[in-house]
């Protein structure tokens, strides 16, 4: 995939990029595959494929859900920024919060957002099991967001808990999502969430099927959520 089948591949979604942010994801590019020499950020650099499964793939929850109104967005273990600033670059006015426990990948969001002169963009390094007990984090964010961060029932402890009354979780997941949702259930309800879809699509040059979940927070996350770091994960709920 190049730039312009990029743009054109949103447009036929509804998503129409501007100069500007075409030249923001070019920019992204040449960032990520040079800081790439330095740290592990992607296994992919190759430029179609980062246009494809990175890129394309983050933006895929607007196909789905509407950006356009002014979010308060958390993106947990983001890593090189994905799913929330190729979102950011397309709905300029979102409110991005960054939450990655790895303070190289944050030196490096630090220079990415600098460079693209993105407004309104938080990075905090920390665990998302203690970002969650902050005064003023949490049940605070419109939208959180998780892409390949961990499998269901520990990433609904990590995510739910960051999301308001009324608000949304999207996990990104691969082909394996039916099972994981599955494993989730319990995680899901105990945690004050409801599963309202689940979108499953083919990545554009058939380069694999991608799930996303939605779940709606329904209820107040009872207070001895999130656990301690590595409890979660170490001992999900199920």
């Amino acid at each position: 995939m190049e730039a312009t089948q990029f743009q054109t591949m949103l447009e036929e979604r509804g998503i129409p990029l501007s100069s500007r942010a075409l030249a923001q994801f070019e920019r992204y590019y040449e960032l990520l595959v040079e800081w790439n020499e330095k740290m592990n950020l992607t296994a992919i650099t190759d430029k179609p494929g980062v246009y494809v499964k990175h890129f394309f793939d983050s933006v895929s929850p607007a196909f789905y859900y509407d950006f356009s109104a002014p979010l308060a967005l958390c993106d947990v273990g983001a890593g090189a920024g994905f799913p929330s600033l190729p979102l950011k670059i397309c709905f300029p006015h979102l409110r991005v919060s960054i939450v990655d426990s790895l303070q190289k990948r944050i030196r490096f969001l630090e220079h990415l957002i600098t460079e693209l002169e993105l407004a309104d963009v938080a990075l905090y390094h920390e665990r998302a099991e203690t970002f969650a007990r902050q005064r003023g984090m949490r049940e605070s964010f419109d939208v959180v967001t998780a892409r390949a961060v961990a499998r269901m029932p520990v990433l609904v402890e990590l995510c739910l808990p960051l999301v308001k009354m009324g608000g949304t979780f999207i996990a990104m997941k691969a082909a394996s999502a039916p099972e994981e949702l599955r494993e989730g259930n319990k995680a899901i309800s105990v945690l004050g969430g409801e599963v309202t879809a689940t979108e499953t699509f083919t990545l554009p040059f058939d380069e694999g099927e991608r799930t996303i979940i939605f779940i709606q927070k329904m209820r107040k996350t009872p207070n001895q959520y999130p656990r301690k770091p590595g409890t979660p994960n170490k001992q999900p709920i199920q």
